[in-house]
Parts: structure tokens; C-alpha cells; sequence
């Protein structure tokens, strides 16, 4: 007995395509599918948490003078 292992993707509608050419057409297979580990789910916390691990190269000063710009330039939108 062969066992092969395949990975691929789930399209839509929960199809899953495999292709084994070395398999005798007709022949009997059985297919076992194990679900990959799983993925992190986003939530607003983790990229609160994601985001704040990110090294910053501004200083408190130069923060609070972008915060300063960015602010007058949405302000101009008003207008």
C-alpha cells in the first residue's frame, strides 16, 4: 500500500482538488483530510498587541508633531 500526502487549499464552496497521476484510473482510494493547524484569529487586541511590539524610531516630541500635522491636514478636509 502507497500513502501519499498532498497539501492544498479549500475553494469555494469547501471543494478540494487532489491530482495523483500515478494512480490506475478506476482504482479505489481512500482519502483521509486533516485540518492544517490553525490559524491565529485576528481580533482588535492581538493587533493592538502586534502593533505596540513594533519598534518605533520617533521620539515622544516627534510623535506628538506628526499627530500635530496630520490633524491640520484632516482638518483641511472640512473645509
Amino acid at each position: 500500500m502507497t500513502t501519499m500526502t498532498f497539501t492544498t487549499t479549500v475553494l469555494p464552496g469547501g471543494e478540494i482538488r487532489v491530482s495523483a497521476p500515478q494512480l490506475a484510473e478506476g482504482q479505489t482510494v481512500t482519502v483521509t483530510v486533516a485540518e492544517s493547524a490553525a490559524r491565529p484569529t485576528l481580533t482588535r487586541q492581538n493587533l493592538v498587541a502586534w502593533l505596540q511590539s513594533l519598534p518605533s524610531t520617533k521620539t515622544p516630541e516627534e510623535w506628538e508633531q506628526f499627530e500635530r500635522d496630520f490633524q491640520e491636514e484632516r482638518n483641511s478636509w472640512d473645509r
